[in-house]
């Protein structure tokens, strides 16, 4: 065992705290009653704190504000959330676009569901992924609204609901028996949000759109190249602000978006070739699996009730705004690059 002593006494050394002589009672009352007001100090700005209205959340927009309408943009990233998300912007809504645990940094007032992938004939070849994009992050959008006392949406929906029908043009009321599982997984959706919305008050609004085509006047936003669209985007998103200015609780509205004319693959091509002024090469080759030989909408319900209709009706023009932002993104939204 080893013992350790001390090879000599240390002298007294008085009593401090940073330097200061505790042996004198005046001093140490001194120390004590700055400690005691540094104490107080910190507990008072701790509770400050935690009654602010910020403090239990990140987000700014934790609190419902009276007259500003606070929309969850899902997709908003995409080709037509994005074009929606600048509409609210500048009608003075406040937005948000979808991240993780959204709801629970922020008070929604409504959600515009958008997000999903979108293409016919990747669906034939990967129905699973289309189920599990479309309709189950429905679902999943849904019980988030539930959870948070979310009550008003607005739902992308497409015409491929409808599938092939026996006659044109294609009202509301058209029997829906979608060809491909694009179509299949949007009607499912449409049916769980119907199905939800008779035991609550939810306000719902269901927009089946055609082909979209365009880009932002301004140049501010576009799409990455998809030769099947059609109609003008910026024109869908004034049919998803008008449905979310309409929306009523406890009911429900659905809506073609579409100009009411159908256009083959021979005058869109004709119309691109004029636009970009590019000799366009066609083969002629069979159809796609799980498309349509003939769509198109009649709007007359949407213009009654919504009082909206087409706008951008010159497929030329919609052409030469997309081909003018398409010459400055190659690639999308990739890196930018203007050319000849």
């Amino acid at each position: 065992m080893l013992n350790f002593t001390r090879s000599r006494t240390r002298p007294n050394r008085p009593n401090s705290l940073g330097g200061m002589d505790f042996s004198d009672p005046v001093k140490k009352i001194d120390v004590v009653r700055r400690i005691l007001l540094a104490a107080g100090l910190i507990a008072l700005c701790i509770t400050i704190i935690k009654i602010s209205p910020t403090f239990s959340s990140p987000s700014p927009f934790s609190r419902h504000e009276t007259g500003i309408t606070h929309v969850l943009v899902t997709g908003g990233a995409g080709y037509i959330g994005s074009h929606a998300s600048l509409r609210l912007l500048k009608d003075s809504h406040r937005v948000t676009i979808v991240v993780n645990k959204i709801f629970y940094d922020n008070a929604f007032d409504a959600v515009m569901h958008f997000a999903a992938v979108a293409y016919v004939g990747e669906s034939t070849l990967d129905p699973l992924k289309y189920y599990h994009n479309i309709t189950s992050n429905t679902l999943v959008v849904l019980e988030a609204m539930a959870a948070h006392n979310v009550n008003t949406l607005i739902y992308s929906s497409t015409c491929a609901t409808y599938g092939e029908p026996e006659k044109m043009p294609i009202t509301e009321e058209t029997p829906q028996h979608p060809i491909n599982p694009y179509g299949k997984a949007k009607k499912m959706a449409e049916d769980i949000i119907l199905d939800f919305h008779k035991n609550s008050d939810m306000a719902v609004m269901i927009l089946r759109y055609f082909n979209v085509i365009g880009s932002d006047p301004e140049g501010r936003l576009g799409e990455a190249p998809r030769p099947e669209l059609r109609e003008h985007g910026r024109i869908s998103v004034d049919a998803h602000v008008k449905a979310l200015e309409k929306a009523q609780p406890g009911e429900v509205g659905i809506y073609n978006v579409g100009t009411g004319r159908g256009r083959s693959v021979n005058e869109f091509v004709e119309a691109c070739k004029s636009a970009t002024g590019v000799s366009i090469k066609v083969d002629y080759l069979p159809r796609r699996p799980g498309d349509y030989a003939e769509v198109f909408s009649d709007p007359s319900k949407i213009l009654r009730e919504l009082n909206w209709s087409a706008q951008y009706t010159d497929l030329e023009k919609s052409l030469r705004v997309a081909w003018r932002w398409q010459k400055l993104h190659h690639n999308g939204y990739g890196p930018s690059k203007a050319s000849s």
